[in-house]
């Protein structure tokens, strides 16, 4: 589900909120999600999800066309 079809789900079940407000509740919620997550935190939702920064380390690799061995460069800031 990307953001719009949030906002459609949300204004479809709540036909009295004006479109507007849902618009900008829906934008403060993933903004607030996005600065706790950017900040190393852990948001969980119950029954909606949790999100969280996945940190992985440098590690060696092999390159399965060649079979010779690389360096794959440390990952950080994937969202899980």
């Amino acid at each position: 589900m990307v953001r719009s079809e949030l906002i459609t789900a949300l204004a479809d079940k709540f036909p009295e909120i004006n479109i507007v407000d849902v618009v900008e509740s829906v934008a403060i919620v993933l903004d607030a999600i996005a600065d706790q997550v950017s900040n190393r935190g852990r948001v969980e939702i119950r029954g909606f999800g949790a999100f969280q920064l996945n940190h992985r380390p440098a590690r060696k690799a092999r390159n399965p066309k060649t079979g010779e061995s690389v360096m794959v460069p440390a990952e950080c800031g994937q969202l899980i």
